[in-house]
């Protein structure tokens, strides 16, 4: 014997469905990582390294691994940065132009450092 049982879904719960991240246009996530050792990452959805990205907005989260290290995020009308002392995750909002942007660790720029183009 089958059991049927009736699925109920209040008004806010069917806008909240129809609303999901693709059609509301929900930002591509990238992900940063500095420390713990000499290393600075960052990757698109998918984990792969970020080279080029199109215009437009982004969340960048970033894995901040160690307190003598920053994640040092600029390029056309962007500048953001985790503290040296800082351990742990922020969440940036960021909308890149067409350009050059570079990621890098302030205190150890000349080897912890990455780039990507925007078109």
């Amino acid at each position: 014997m089958t059991r049927r049982i009736p699925l109920l879904l209040g008004t806010a719960a069917l806008a909240a469905a129809a609303i999901g991240p693709a059609t509301a246009g929900a930002a591509t996530t990238l992900t940063g990582t500095v420390g713990p050792g000499f290393t600075i990452t960052l990757k698109g959805p998918h984990g792969a390294k970020v080279t080029s990205l199109k215009a437009g907005s982004y969340r960048v989260v970033v894995n901040d691994q160690s307190a003598i290290h920053d994640f040092h995020l600029s390029g056309p009308g962007l500048d953001k940065t985790t503290a040296v002392p800082f351990k742990g995750k922020s969440t940036w909002n960021v909308t890149v132009k067409k350009g050059t942007y570079t990621y890098v660790c302030d205190p150890h720029k000349s080897m912890m450092h990455g780039s990507f183009s925007v078109s």
